[in-house]
């Protein structure tokens, strides 16, 4: 509490995650104060318990001058009741996104964590978000960070599957994770030649077009391009 009254504001967005349940509610008033960004909302099973949360933030942010909505919630999603409810939870109020809590989800699924089973069950948050209107998932947490190079591919597949950020629980994670949440120069240079020849198609009143390597480019390839390049 102290330490986040300290902050300016400057630095990085300060976000906090408190405890599940009711123990919850009464984390609030010790973390609630400037320039608190966000909350991380453990064991969230449904979208009315988000509801109830974003509720209970607006006397604390009235009481400290900010703007009502300005504090977020990113629930984690870390229960198979929770997996059910994805897209109410990703619709509750104030969520910016949804963060993927596959240790405990696999361990109440009893998915191992090699399992083929999780490409299915990561993109239902992708899916969830997409159809809320939120920012793509947070990826889960790994905690090893020896190997490298498998957390690299793993995170790369992530972000093939819509993923756009990952939390990190050690230094040496961070430069992987930045590289792998990437668009490669490949991607990037792809993505150029398409708006370039969009603007051009545009121009001669064309929508629709075939560009230069025979490819059809629709509304749907030009906003991909444009995702890769924001």
């Amino acid at each position: 509490s102290r330490w986040i009254a300290a902050q300016t504001g400057d630095g990085p967005e300060i976000w906090v995650r408190i405890n599940p349940g009711p123990a919850g509610l009464s984390d609030l008033a010790a973390v609630l104060r400037r320039p608190l960004r966000g909350l991380m909302l453990p064991k969230v099973n449904d979208g009315v318990t988000v509801q109830l949360i974003a509720e209970a933030l607006e006397p604390f942010e009235e009481a400290d001058g900010l703007e009502s909505g300005s504090i977020e919630l990113l629930p984690i999603v870390e229960t198979p009741l929770a997996l059910l409810n994805v897209f109410a939870i990703a619709s509750a109020p104030r969520v910016r996104q949804l963060m993927l809590g596959s240790i405990d989800l696999g361990a109440a699924l009893g998915v191992s964590p090699d399992s083929d089973a999780w490409p299915t069950l990561q993109l239902q948050l992708v899916v969830a978000s997409a159809a809320a209107g939120i920012e793509p998932p947070l990826g889960p947490v790994n905690p090893d960070f020896d190997d490298l190079e498998k957390l690299e591919a793993e995170t790369r597949r992530l972000y093939g599957m819509g993923y756009r950020s990952r939390p990190a629980i050690h230094p040496r994670q961070v430069e992987v994770f930045n590289d792998a949440l990437a668009p490669t120069a490949a991607e990037v240079a792809w993505a150029v030649h398409v708006l370039e020849e969009y603007d051009q198609a545009l121009a001669a009143g064309q929508g629709t077009f075939k560009d230069a390597r025979g490819n059809m480019v629709d509304e749907a390839v030009v906003k991909a391009a444009r995702r890769i390049l924001e």
